[in-house]
């Protein structure tokens, strides 16, 4: 049987979430390799929300991993599927009232290589993953509609906790990113943490939040994750905005709206080193 790592158990999610499922997290483990006919193959590892087992089955290599049962579950393993191995990590089997899937296994994570070649990596993966998207997968469009009512009453909230211009700024770029003639897929959580090197592919995605619309949606994030390592901004934005084959302005527009929306989400949620991240990012444009 697995250890459940200290790291895992400390994790914020279990703050409110409760310690139920980790309590019984090695036993659901133990039964769903019985149950898949895996044997565990190493150490596990884990993320904010998952545990990541590396099993063997027949002499072929996967990873078992194990979330806490819920439509979060349900709905990565859509995104996986309708990807199918496209610029992503491979699905080959899920158990959604267990929480478990059985995932390719794959090695280095993207953070490990310098930031310039990382962010031309994960331009490449933006338009990688511009499939044709699900015509029920949420609109990147109405989710700035509902979000840009939000920012101000926010910002009002939290203090006026940065300049009304920077504010306007993202409003006034919100009624054209509502507007998008774009039906193709886009990842919603695409940053180094979550691609890994891989066989198939150099590189794969893992963790993956199905929209549809411009997929210059997460650009700000690509750059926000990695900005400490930055000299300069507009050049990592001008490599990822080049290897995507976005339209610069509307990429741009993008950043800025995006980075005040986490900025302020940010703050609400009493976080300290990424406010300071978004103030450097929206300044550079």
């Amino acid at each position: 049987m697995i250890d459940v790592p200290e790291g895992f158990r400390r994790m914020p999610r279990w703050w409110s979430d409760g310690s139920a499922w980790l309590d019984g997290l090695a036993q659901a483990v133990e039964r769903q390799t019985a149950r898949w006919g895996l044997e565990v193959d190493g150490d596990v590892a884990y993320g904010s929300n998952a545990l990541v087992v590396p099993v063997t089955r027949r002499g072929e290599e996967f990873v078992l991993r194990m979330n806490p049962p819920g439509p979060e579950v349900e709905e990565q393993a859509r995104a996986l599927r309708w990807w199918d191995g496209r610029g992503m990590v491979m699905l080959y089997d899920a158990d959604l009232e267990a929480g478990a899937m059985l995932l390719e296994r794959l090695s280095t994570p993207l953070t490990t290589r310098p930031v310039a070649e990382a962010v031309a990596v994960l331009g490449g993966l933006m338009r990688r993953l511009a499939v044709p998207a699900p015509d029920d997968a949420p609109s990147t469009g109405e989710i700035v509609a509902r979000r840009s009512s939000q920012l101000e009453p926010e910002w009002e909230r939290l203090g006026q906790p940065f300049d009304v211009g920077i504010l306007r700024q993202a409003l006034d770029v919100a009624p054209k990113l509502t507007e998008t003639t774009s039906e193709l897929a886009v990842n919603g959580d695409l940053h180094s943490d979550q691609v890994l090197a891989g066989k198939r592919e150099p590189w794969l995605t893992v963790d993956p939040v199905l929209l549809r619309g411009d997929i210059e949606y997460d650009l700000a994030r690509v750059l926000w994750t990695r900005l400490d390592e930055m000299t300069e901004i507009v050049p990592h934005f001008d490599t990822a905005v080049g290897e995507a084959g976005l339209d610069r302005d509307r990429a741009r527009d993008w950043v800025v709206f995006r980075t005040v929306d986490y900025w302020l989400w940010g703050l609400s949620v009493g976080l300290t080193e990424d406010p300071v991240r978004c103030a450097r990012l929206v300044a550079a444009f």
